[in-house]
């Protein structure tokens, strides 16, 4: 399954950002739950995702220390809802497109075709 994440990462990651501030290993953890256990990223793959999306300003990092240790929470931006939004409606058209050509028509094709 982590290989048909490739491409859809910073959605999945903006996705569970949407509803509030996350420390890094809780995106992990929301991923997982949200995905009923079928997206279950190591830290390699999403700490620098991460960091990425903070750098191109979708995402504020910020640090606070909990029990003694650091952690770094990362919360949406304003131009990371409308990357967000923009990426919906293009997942939309595209898996639509998809199911309509994998999902079949129930016709078979003419006789000689």
């Amino acid at each position: 399954m982590a290989d048909n994440v490739k491409g859809h990462l910073d959605s999945l990651l903006l996705a569970v950002l949407e509803d509030g501030p996350l420390h890094g290993y809780a995106v992990i953890e929301a991923l997982q739950r949200r995905s009923g256990g079928e997206l279950a990223l190591p830290t390699g793959t999403v700490y620098p995702a991460l960091r990425r999306l903070e750098n191109a300003g979708w995402l504020r990092g910020s640090w606070s220390t909990v029990g003694g240790r650091r952690r770094r929470t990362y919360a949406l931006t304003a131009s990371g809802r409308r990357a967000l939004g923009d990426q919906r409606t293009e997942w939309l058209r595209f898996s639509g497109t998809i199911q309509r050509v994998l999902g079949g028509t129930g016709q078979r094709p003419a006789s000689g075709a």
